[in-house]
């Protein structure tokens, strides 16, 4: 029978549910505009004098600016002011942009909603109170369960966002993430259990000692790179995907959603087979790199053989599953190189990465269409998957471990002869004491270890020299 240390509780269990839901509203929120602001949005005012398809690229990535710029800090404002006034503030201001952008009789003022609506960044805040109500041996689990829920909501976000337009219209769509956004302040209040006391947890909250070591560590950048480069090919081609569909394809705005289905659910159903492959046999580098090019063929494909509704569902489906694929590749790549005690640093930087990605590639998806149609973007997007596939392949092959916590109690012996011990086990490659935290931070090959015997061992040598 297990113990009620090996299954999670009651709290744990709400922090699970309640966070995965108000992170997944949030995504929704951010990623429903996707596939309608390419068609949709050439419907409304234009007061700047720029070219439309460059604005509705700049709204489409408008909100990774605030977002890159305002998640670490906000992130450590947690710290010091506590988790939930910055998460009621956050969720505040999306609604905020959301209404901004639900108002708006043109697409500068909709840009400046989406500028508003990245502001709330409140995903390091989130993981930080994820932290403070989670235990260890538990907290893998519950931010995997969180990690699902993100990328179910893009699944959702791309299917919903057409549907919602068709019936309510741009403006409909914003309304709906801003009540959204609400609920979720709603959510934290009365389900999302609070912290009895807040602690420092380095493997997800930023720590400014780690950021040297992190920034200077060239694998690291290579993912935090990839991410970037990533999520601007996703923002690029939806300045002109929803396009084309419409114009080669024949398939009128409001039925875009089925497009997305199809594409979604068989880019999942084929990206499974390689994450288990790579784990299992530990190819992590090949998949990844098999992933890249395959992103990179889809634009090509999209350029030189979109000519055709078929056509450009194969190549949704072709685009999706490499992206799936790479989204969920990357964060485990850098959890398996982040230096023990900097895993939370490292997540930070690779997070700020992707919203700046997300920020280029709408205007780089915005320019390039302005500048020579369909073919500008997807050839553009294709030439920068190929330079992103020739910068990824001087990557070493990854180390197989995981990152843990392990709690010092008191009696402790030399800490010198403590992380020698640690690091004479089979399958530990890494460890790292912190005195405030009474902890160590410990990076480890689950294959050769278990994050119990470790603690065991801590424990036990703590009792040998009482």
């Amino acid at each position: 029978m297990a113990s009620s240390a090996d299954s999670m509780n009651a709290v744990e269990r709400r922090a699970m549910s309640g966070l995965s839901l108000v992170f997944a509203f949030r995504m929704l929120g951010m990623f429903m505009v996707l596939p309608v602001l390419a068609t949709y949005g050439s419907e409304l005012a234009s007061h700047s004098g720029l070219p439309m398809p460059l604005l509705i690229g700049i709204a489409i990535g408008a909100y990774g600016l605030t977002q890159a710029v305002l998640q670490i800090p906000f992130g450590m404002l947690s710290d010091r002011i506590g988790r939930m006034p910055v998460i009621y503030g956050g969720l505040l201001v999306f609604a905020l942009g959301s209404a901004v952008a639900a108002m708006a009789s043109s697409i500068e003022m909709v840009i400046l909603g989406r500028v508003i609506q990245g502001a709330g960044a409140i995903s390091a805040a989130v993981m930080a109170l994820l932290s403070d109500v989670t235990r260890e041996q538990h907290r893998t689990k519950v931010m995997a369960g969180i990690g699902m829920s993100i990328g179910l909501s893009f699944v959702v976000a791309m299917i919903l966002g057409p549907v919602i337009a068709r019936w309510f219209g741009l403006s409909g769509l914003f309304w709906f993430t801003a009540a959204m956004a609400l609920f979720g302040m709603v959510l934290v209040a009365g389900w999302v259990p609070k912290p009895d006391k807040q602690l420092r947890h380095l493997d997800s909250g930023i720590n400014k000692q780690a950021l040297g070591r992190v920034f200077a560590d060239p694998q690291l950048w290579r993912l935090d790179v990839g991410i970037f480069v990533l999520h601007a090919l996703l923002m690029a081609s939806f300045t002109v995907l929803p396009l084309v569909l419409v114009e080669q394809g024949g398939l009128p705005r409001d039925e875009h959603w089925w497009v997305y289905v199809i594409a979604m659910v068989s880019g999942f159903v084929m990206m499974v087979p390689f994450i288990i492959y790579s784990e299992k046999n530990r190819q992590l580098k090949k998949v990844f790199l098999g992933a890249i090019a395959l992103v990179g063929l889809s634009q090509l494909y999209f350029w030189l053989l979109g000519f055709n509704l078929v056509l450009l569902v194969i190549g949704a489906v072709l685009f999706f599953a490499a992206f799936n694929l790479l989204e969920a590749t990357l964060p485990s790549l850098v959890s398996k190189l982040a230096p023990a005690g900097a895993k939370g640093t490292a997540m930070g930087i690779y997070a700020t990465s992707q919203f700046l990605g997300a920020a280029a590639g709408g205007f780089l998806g915005g320019g390039l269409y302005t500048l020579g149609g369909n073919a500008a973007v997807f050839g553009g997007c294709a030439l920068l998957a190929a330079l992103w596939f020739v910068f990824a392949a001087t990557m070493q092959e990854p180390p197989y471990v995981t990152s843990t916590r392990l709690t010092v109690v008191a009696g402790q012996p030399a800490i010198d002869e403590l992380l020698a011990c640690l690091l004479s086990q089979p399958g530990v490659m890494d460890a790292l004491y912190v005195a405030e935290d009474a902890a160590v931070y410990v990076k480890f090959d689950t294959k050769l270890n278990e994050r119990e015997r470790l603690q065991a061992l801590l424990e036990g040598r703590t009792a040998a020299t009482a």
